[in-house]
Parts: C-alpha cells; sequence; structure tokens
C-alpha cells in the first residue's frame, strides 16, 4: 500500500468515532485499530492451523458491539470475568475478541481443559481465533472448571462469557 494512501486514510479518521476499520483490496488488506487498546488479558499468538478465506467487504467497527439476540427462556448472562456471581461463588472467562472459538490446538488434539479440572493462573483454557492469527486464552486466575459456555468452533463476541469457573 502507497504511504501516502495510508497517511491520507489516517487523517480522514482523525477527529471521527471510527475505532476500527478493515480495508481490502485485491490482495492486500488493511486493519486498522485507533484509540486505547482492548481490555487486558493474556493473549499469546500461535502459528495458524488452516488459512481462512479473506474479508469480501470494508467494516468500520461499532465500538458497541450489538448484543446478541437471547431466547425468551434464556438464563441471564454470566457476570464480566474476576468477579463472582451472585447466586454462586464463581467467575467467568470472557473473549477478548471478536473470533472463533476453539476447545484445542487442533482437531486432533485433546481440549486444553475439561469440566472439574482444576486450572492454574495463566494456563492456556481455548484459542479464540481473530484476523487470522490463534490467541490462546489463559485463565486469570486459579480455579475449577464448572461449565464450557461456548460450543467448540462457534464464533464468539468480545467479552462474550466462554467458561465459568469456581474459585480454589
Amino acid at each position: 500500500m502507497d504511504v501516502d494512501k495510508l497517511k491520507a486514510i489516517l487523517a480522514a479518521l482523525q477527529g471521527t468515532d471510527v475505532s476500527r476499520l478493515i480495508w481490502v483490496s485485491g490482495q492486500e488488506t488493511l486493519d486498522l485499530r485507533l484509540g486505547p487498546p482492548p481490555a487486558t488479558t493474556a493473549v499469546h499468538a500461535v502459528p495458524m492451523a488452516a488459512p481462512m478465506a479473506p474479508p469480501l467487504h470494508v467494516q468500520a467497527a461499532n465500538p458497541h458491539p450489538p448484543a446478541a439476540p437471547a431466547p425468551s427462556a434464556a438464563p441471564p448472562p454470566p457476570p464480566p470475568a474476576g468477579r463472582p456471581a451472585e447466586d454462586k461463588k464463581t467467575f467467568t472467562v470472557n473473549s477478548p475478541f471478536v473470533g472463533t472459538f476453539y476447545r484445542s490446538a487442533s482437531p486432533d488434539s485433546p481440549p486444553f481443559v475439561d469440566v472439574g479440572q482444576v486450572v492454574k493462573k495463566g494456563q492456556v483454557l481455548c484459542i479464540v481465533e481473530a484476523m487470522k492469527l490463534m490467541n490462546e486464552i489463559e485463565s486469570e486466575q486459579p480455579g475449577r472448571l464448572m461449565e464450557v459456555l461456548v460450543q467448540n468452533g462457534s464464533p464468539v463476541e468480545y467479552g462474550e462469557p466462554l467458561f465459568r469457573l469456581e474459585p480454589v
């Protein structure tokens, strides 16, 4: 991409409410993120298992992602990560990205964690694939895995609860 074109795009975005812009032109993809970095969660990039098709459109991200529609009989969503639930002494680990949730490093590998297993602070719980990068999601505190809240291979939203754990 031409540096002058990039400078013009950045100048056009200054002073706007746009926090993210994905621009696809032929084989080139430009992903701009403006403003403060996302919530603090330990993340490590790992090699990608399989290639993905490139995005087919330009998208300006909404800084306030829409809420996912909930079935009428569904229970309320679990609390944010690290905060205890009011009815039980549990906490959730939430997705720091919009992406695809994977319980293991590859389809042939066992899950990183299973229900009932005690996890340590910093232990890898899953991978969220975002922007063609495999991001390891780690536990921010020790706990016993009570429930996996997302199905393997499902898309996840920013802040969506992935696991429910009880402190140990």
